[in-house]
């Protein structure tokens, strides 16, 4: 008897082996949203030195508390697996204009010592800048958008195996008070990021609409129908989104009606011809939001913690919500703890990994 159990139990083995389909085969039919990511937000920045933080706190100090943070160099977190990058740009066609950031200015003048800062005059040239906010959050690991560019096509032609990389785009424009007034991202404007982007990226190492809609006739169609490119067919790409609202967006549209030839995503409802990638920031909030749309095959970007607020509470729930919201991309400041303030918290996945299979 023991035997004829032994060999049922073989039987059954084997049965199931063959009918199961081997990891070669789930990773042939995988598509691009049936994986989640861990990346980073505004994944440029260098952390304010304490000179210029005091005089952030004492203009405002749960803003100086919000921007208590910062990231190794863009390589070094491909490097760990993050897969998914933010990079915030500022309009400067002439070169020039955030040159001199107040808050150096001001301590400066105060003759208080502080931090070298672009000395290779890279603010002084024509182009796209790479920070978070103009005269008080300027250091940045590449002050040249185009530079960071360069930096992650380099780093992808070295591993050119690697799965998609998602970059959400910020056309920062917002005047603040006392701060340099930034130029407004016209359509033109707009339009001189593609032209940055595919000065640097050959058109086989993107993901762009055209490649995604194929012979649909909008992006969203697309999506819903036919679903997002097999991730086998995309290795060694990138992804780039802008991340701005309705205005932006019908800007960038005016110069890419029906983002034919653009470069990048963009981030509207949907129901809109060119939905298709939708940044949401609050998985507790829109929790079964962010699910329902998954379901029907949009990617979501959505936010693991903000403000430094979970990492200073050592509170998971905000990713918690966001894993299983399914989410594909999940964005941090904490894929690895902070050295600003005492802290363990740390973004991951099981197995300390940043990449899984969408649950």
């Amino acid at each position: 008897m023991k035997n004829v159990n032994l060999f049922i139990a073989g039987v059954i083995l084997a049965i199931a082996a063959a009918c199961a389909p081997s990891q070669k085969q789930e990773e042939e039919t995988k598509q691009l949203n049936d994986i989640q990511v861990i990346g980073s937000h505004n994944s440029y920045k260098i952390g304010i030195e304490p000179k210029v933080m005091a005089i952030i706190a004492n203009m405002d100090s749960s803003a100086a508390i919000s921007l208590e943070y910062d990231h190794i160099p863009l390589n070094e977190q491909l490097e760990l697996g993050l897969r998914n990058l933010e990079l915030d740009v500022f309009h400067d066609p002439v070169g020039g204009r955030y040159s001199q950031p107040k808050a150096l200015a001001s301590l400066d003048s105060a003759g208080m010592a502080h931090l070298p800062f672009d000395e290779a005059g890279k603010l002084d040239q024509a182009g796209l800048k790479l920070f978070h906010v103009q005269d008080i959050d300027f250091r940045s690991h590449h002050l040249l958008f185009k530079d960071a560019l360069n930096e992650l096509s380099n780093w992808s032609y070295a591993h050119p195996d690697h799965h998609p990389i998602i970059i959400l785009i910020n056309a920062k424009d917002d005047s603040l008070p006392q701060m340099t007034p930034p130029l407004p991202f016209t359509a033109a404007a707009l339009d001189s990021i593609d032209k940055e982007i595919r000065s640097v990226f050959a058109p086989e190492k993107l993901i762009t609409p055209d490649l995604v809609r194929g012979d649909h006739a909008s992006l969203e169609e697309a999506v819903l129908k036919e679903g997002w490119p097999a991730l086998e067919t995309v290795r060694g790409r990138f992804l780039f989104v802008l991340d701005e609202k309705q205005e932006k967006n019908n800007r960038y549209l005016s110069v890419h009606p029906n983002l034919e030839d653009a470069v990048l995503f963009i981030n509207v409802k949907e129901g809109h011809p060119a939905a298709g990638f939708r940044i949401i920031n609050d998985p507790v909030q829109h929790h079964d939001y962010i699910q329902d749309l998954v379901s029907k095959g949009y990617m979501i970007r959505t936010r693991a913690d903000a403000g430094t607020k979970e990492a200073r509470n050592h509170d998971y729930t905000r990713f918690e919500k966001a894993k299983s919201s399914g989410a594909q991309v999940i964005s941090t400041d904490y894929y690895i703890p902070s050295e600003l303030f005492e802290s363990d918290f740390k973004v991951a996945f099981d197995g300390n990994t940043y990449e899984r299979s969408r649950p």
